[in-house]
């Protein structure tokens, strides 16, 4: 049974039991504690966690979805993928345990002429939790599950909560008998292998506390709407149903695998044992099997390759891909190969990547070459590095292969291969160091996300008295009433001078942060009180929540407030959104509609856009931008602002957000009728001649495929034009030239100073060389080695202290001699050790004698024996570091 048929049965089953058939959302979460959906509940959260109102009792889906927390491990065993779908059935105080069993058991088990999936009842085991014996009994008593085929799992296996207070309630999870071909008798507790989990049926029937873990809180007490979440792993059933070993034999995934064989001209043999000669290449074809796949769904869903968040997800893993591949010794452009081989095994099931496969092959070929020109590239720099390392006779620091990989994409493995080709090794250690510092500041960013809170309870709470009225599109300022007081995360009945503090009021004209728009700030004031407002956010739908401090007096919970916006942050910062909208529309008219918006940001006096393009702007085109909005400014089109339907705002053309989540009813904003209409809750100026004006600050790249650019407006944008005026007079007088001979004058003074840097240069070289002859002289005999151990001073660069030593070593003769030399360059101390053939059979390594100077001066080095060099920190300690040296040829034996 085909991966489309799958998830048709499952979809007519639940329509036929009363439930509502909820297309799969968007793998890009509107949970803003969350990358991507992982999992097939996260669309149904609000309503799992009664932060909102379910407009359905019933609901199924086939939900896409993405984890990445183990995509190190993908490939190496069959059970780890990224992509995956959940086919999932929900209730919302509806039907409860009974309702839920009896349901996956009878879709499971019928047969395939009465729309079930056929599975042998006689391999199928349960397990449940030990102390929940309600379900126990309906599984035997009402199913007729033979009891040694039910076993009773602890809360670490069988129970679920969020890990935080909230819901939580038992499992009982259905396993598939493979057979003893794949393990031991004795169910799921004894052989997770053989017996394979297929579906999840979680019953939320309780209220838990505090604590950590998943059995170290208290349960509180039951709920009081029961709801039943579901999860169906579609790609386990497939692997059943299809009779393969693995999931990346389904017919959704094996069809890449083929593709990546075939351009490899491997052949796959489906090992996981590490030992066995084609593990390493089966490791890789199915990493690109599902790393393919993970990519094009992903784009499909509006995520572009970048350096951080999704996009950075993205770009690892078509990196990843086209790196196996180059492993398997296919160097050319794979993605148009493979691609089009996942489009097709996908399309059945979500159409979208075979009609939007233009765009989605774009982006993917466009990050597919700069990867390969990164390749190239980063083996220049990596090489320069490593040429920088050897020069300071140490290991290639953690600091440049963190900045290789970060910066530019270079894969760590491939620089620890290309370190280890030139003889040196890469400081790992730092390396690490500095991608989990890059991984926890993510994480921090993630949880600070202002409308992120990590436990919401106190704010559904408040939520259940309904949603706060935002007055804001018709005035600054309302009366209003104080609906809780929230310091450290729990409610409090009064704020006292000086505390910072979250506060929700029944209504508000101050507007939360949302689509790019950054939140309000002003004044609460009341009888005895003054509160700044700093930053609104709205952590639930629907509840704009302060973020005040408390200037003056007192603030009791129900007190009757004044709030009132700061009208000139507010007018800078619809100045700002406006100008977001006419930058987005004028991308569009200049480059066209494939510069589709992934993102943007705007305050007072201030914006950034990024959008999908694949190449850097011309001046000419970041000049045709900026006259476009300006002159859209000066004609003064109207802001016009209009709620309706969302599939009206969608067929007169309005553009969205991708990941962006849209209600029934949408807020649609209209410049210049259809040349901008945008789907949009912002706040907006009347009419465009109220932005004033609009400068372009400049445009960059933000990843592979996507670009930014920035723009100041209003004021801002006048005060900047009147500093770059105040400069060029200033540079002008200056260089005693008008404004226009600027640039010609500054060119020709930097060509100046740089040809006197390179005469410079190459006057301390030649400096350097000239005391040859005297330094030669100055050689000593130590230990049967003629020994030249001096500090040279100032030098040019590294090479050209290898020059003299080689110099010098050369003038010293046949007898067995050693130079070894110490200088300072850019404030840095440098050695240079340099042998002859009779030395080194006396015992002198040039190697060995640079470690010991560079431990001196606090850094390191080494080389071979012949040539060797290091570095370090301290200069004032040179001298030690020349009498450590000969020392340590005073004691060769």
């Amino acid at each position: 049974m085909k991966s489309q048929e799958i998830a048709r049965r499952w979809v007519d089953y639940f329509e036929s039991k009363g439930h509502t058939a909820v297309p799969s959302a968007s793998l890009v979460s509107s949970d803003p504690s969350l990358l991507f959906t992982v999992a097939g509940m996260v669309p149904f959260i609000p309503y799992l966690t009664a932060r909102e109102e379910p407009p359905y009792s019933r609901a199924t889906s086939v939900q896409k979805c993405i984890r990445t927390g183990d995509i190190e491990e993908v490939g190496k065993t069959v059970r780890h993928g990224t992509f995956f779908q959940m086919a999932g059935n929900f209730s919302f105080g509806d039907y409860f345990k009974e309702g839920a069993i009896s349901y996956a058991w009878e879709l499971l088990t019928s047969s395939l002429e009465d729309g079930g999936y056929g599975l042998d009842p006689e391999k199928l085991w349960i397990t449940v939790f030990h102390e929940d014996t309600e379900a126990l009994e309906i599984w035997r008593d009402k199913i007729g599950i033979p009891e040694n085929r039910i076993q009773k799992m602890g809360m670490e296996d069988n129970y679920w909560s969020t890990g935080q207070p909230g819901p939580a309630g038992p499992c009982s999870e259905i396993f598939y008998d493979r057979g003893p071909e794949y393990g031991i008798e004795g169910g799921p507790e004894a052989d997770d292998t053989r017996y394979i989990e297929i579906w999840n049926l979680v019953f939320m029937q309780y209220q838990r506390g505090e604590g950590t873990g998943k059995d170290s809180f208290e349960i509180l007490g039951e709920l009081p709407k029961k709801n039943i979440d579901t999860g169906l792993g579609l790609e386990r059933l497939a692997m059943i149903l299809q009779g393969v070993e693995n999931m990346y034999e389904t017919d959704q995934v094996r069809p890449v695998l083929d593709k990546a064989a075939e351009l490899a001209g491997k052949a796959y043999t489906s090992t996981e044992d590490p030992k066995d000669p084609n593990h390493a290449d089966d490791v890789r074809m199915r990493m690109v099997a599902d790393h393919i796949r993970s990519s094009l769904m992903l784009i499909s869903d509006g995520v572009s390759p970048g350096n951080e968040g999704r996009g950075y997800v993205l770009r690892r893993l078509i990196r990843r891909a086209v790196r196996a591949m180059r492993l398997m010794g296919v160097e050319t452009a794979v993605l148009p190969e493979l691609l089009p081989a996942s489009r097709d095994a996908m399309k059945g099931v979500y159409p979208i990547v075979e009609t939007d496969f233009e765009r989605i092959a774009r982006i993917a070929y466009a990050e597919e070459r700069a990867f390969l020109r990164t390749i190239a590239s980063g083996t220049t720099r990596l090489e320069e590095a490593l040429k920088v390392s050897k020069s300071k006779g140490s290991s290639l620091s953690g600091e440049d292969a963190f900045a290789l990989h970060d910066t530019f994409g270079f894969p760590i493995d491939l620089t620890l291969e290309i370190a280890a080709e030139a003889g040196l090794a890469v400081d790992e250690t730092k390396f690490r160091e500095l991608m989990n510092e890059q991984r926890t500041r993510a994480q921090k960013d993630a949880k600070a996300k202002k409308a992120g809170h990590a436990d919401l309870t106190v704010f559904t709470q408040l939520h259940e008295r309904g949603d706060v009225i935002f007055t804001g599109y018709e005035e600054l300022t309302s009366e209003s009433t104080v609906r809780g007081i929230v310091r450290d995360g729990s409610l409090v009945e009064v704020a006292e001078q000086g505390q910072q503090i979250e506060l929700v009021l029944n209504e508000t004209p101050f507007y939360a942060e949302a689509g790019g728009q950054a939140g309000d700030v002003g004044l609460i004031t009341g009888d005895g009180f003054v509160l700044e407002v700093l930053d609104v956010q709205a952590p639930i739908r629907g509840l704009n929540v302060h973020q005040a401090i408390v200037r003056e007096g007192e603030l009791p919970a129900g007190a009757s407030v004044l709030a009132e916006v700061d009208r000139t942050r507010r007018h800078s910062g619809e100045q700002a959104h406006s100008a977001t909208h006419l930058v987005h529309a004028a991308l569009h008219e200049i480059l066209g509609p494939d510069a589709l918006q992934s993102g943007s940001f705007n305050k007072a006096g201030y914006l950034r856009f990024d959008f999908s393009w694949s190449e850097a702007l011309s001046a000419a085109a970041r000049n045709e931008i900026e006259e476009v909005v300006n002159l859209a400014i000066r004609n003064n089109h109207q802001v016009r602002t209009n709620v309706m339907p969302l599939a009206e705002a969608r067929a007169a053309g309005a553009m969205s957000l991708f990941g962006e989540k849209y209600g029934n009813t949408v807020r649609m904003v209209e410049i210049n009728d259809a040349w901008s209409r945008e789907l949009c809750g912002g706040t907006h100026v009347a009419n465009t001649a109220l932005i004033g004006s609009l400068t372009l600050l400049g445009e960059a790249s933000v990843g592979s495929g996507n670009r930014r650019v920035e723009a100041l407006v209003g004021m801002e944008a006048f005060r900047h034009g009147a500093a770059e005026r105040a400069l060029v007079s200033d540079l002008s007088a200056m260089f005693k030239v008008p404004a226009s001979q600027l640039n010609e004058r500054i060119s020709d003074t930097v060509a100046k100073l740089r040809h006197a840097e390179k005469e410079i240069e190459k006057l301390r070289g030649a400096q350097l060389a000239a005391q040859a002859g005297a330094l030669a002289a100055k050689a000593a005999t130590v230990n049967g080695i003629k020994v030249l151990a001096q500090d040279v001073g100032e030098v040019p660069s590294a090479e050209a202290l290898r020059t003299l030593a080689l110099d010098l070593r050369d003038r010293l003769g046949s007898e067995a001699s050693t130079v070894a030399l110490t200088g300072a360059s850019n404030g840095r101390p440098l050695v240079l050790v340099a042998t002859n053939d009779e030395a080194r059979a006396k015992g002198a390594k040039a190697g060995a004698l640079v470690r010991t100077a560079a431990k001196i001066l606090g850094g390191g080095g080494g080389g071979k024996d012949d040539v060797a060099q290091g570095g370090g920190q301290d200069v004032s300690k040179t001298a030690e570091a020349l009498e450590a040296m000969v020392r340590s040829i005073r004691e060769l034996s």
